[in-house]
């Protein structure tokens, strides 16, 4: 099969279009026939080697984590799924001709195959989020870097929980924004001030997705580092604020999310496609933070 690989750390360059021997499925995993896989920023961090000494690699190694395609094959003790079922999930290696999922849910039949691989990663780990925060009905959740493909998954997800929403990205996207649910704002100084004028009754919780030397100012926003976490900032505990980097139950988010979609209350913009061979361009995209929602690869 055709895998994208790489076997030294570097820029978009070092991938490679490889020809390998297609992964085989161990026990509670399946093998899909991929269709689309999502670029996630987690895909390039590690491929520069940003990510070296956190989540060392042997090299070569493939990339991707999110995928959506055809069940080829089943692993031991797996059941609910078959030979031939469309499913999107995650798993490790993604952006190849096959790959291996080790969490995964059935793709509803209205639902693309690229669309469906911009779901797994975003939708996990905004589900995290909440659950950390523990955010109710009522609450103010505010997003720091809401256009991206996790803010767009957040802002829908606390939607569909009564959670109301302030997002911070740039002025262009704040329509978006609006389309998601959330109350705008730009990012940059005087962010305070902006948050204290939209939120009349207070910031009960906040998330930091993207935005350099913004923890502290999250931090004086809801009075309380506990109330805030960040799924980016490895420097994030000197402040008090937790770093959410673990996975949470992937399955269930993949299934709350699926059913949400076919409820008319998730999705995710994908912004652009690729193919195989052009990986390097999207993992070079994608480094930007320019994004709105997601890039997706298309396996032909």
């Amino acid at each position: 099969m055709k895998a994208m690989r790489f076997y030294e750390y570097g820029g978009p360059e070092v991938l490679k279009l490889d020809d390998i021997e297609p992964p085989q499925p161990g026990p509670k995993q399946i093998r899909i026939a991929v269709k689309a896989a999502g670029v996630n920023p987690i895909d390039w961090k590690l491929r520069a080697g940003y990510m070296r000494e956190m989540m060392p690699l042997t090299l070569p190694a493939g990339t991707g984590y999110d995928a959506a395609g055809i069940v080829d094959a089943v692993g031991k003790d797996v059941t609910g799924v078959a030979v031939g079922d469309a499913v999107f999930g995650r798993g490790q290696a993604t952006m190849a001709e096959y790959a291996v999922l080790h969490d995964w849910a059935h793709k509803p039949d209205t639902l693309s195959f690229t669309t469906a691989a911009a779901f797994p990663v975003a939708a996990e780990t905004a589900g995290r989020i909440i659950d950390a925060l523990a955010v109710k009905a009522g609450d103010t959740l505010l997003v720091s870097g809401a256009a991206g493909g996790v803010g767009s998954a957040v802002l829908q997800l606390a939607r569909a929980s009564g959670i109301r929403t302030i997002g911070t990205a740039s002025a262009a996207k704040h329509a978006y924004l609006r389309s998601l649910g959330a109350v705008p704002t730009t990012y940059g100084p005087g962010l305070t001030e902006r948050i204290a004028a939209l939120a009349v009754d207070g910031v009960q919780a906040a998330v930091h997705i993207v935005g350099d030397g913004v923890i502290p100012e999250l931090v004086a926003i809801t009075g309380d580092p506990s109330r805030v976490v960040s799924i980016s900032d490895v420097q994030a505990p000197q402040y008090g604020v937790r770093t959410l980097f673990q996975d949470g139950d992937a399955t269930a988010a993949l299934e709350r999310v699926a059913a949400l979609y076919v409820a008319g209350g998730f999705t995710l913009p994908v912004e652009r496609t690729f193919k195989l061979a052009e990986l390097g361009a999207a993992h070079d995209l994608s480094a930007q933070g320019h994004v709105s929602g997601r890039l997706v690869v298309v396996i032909d």
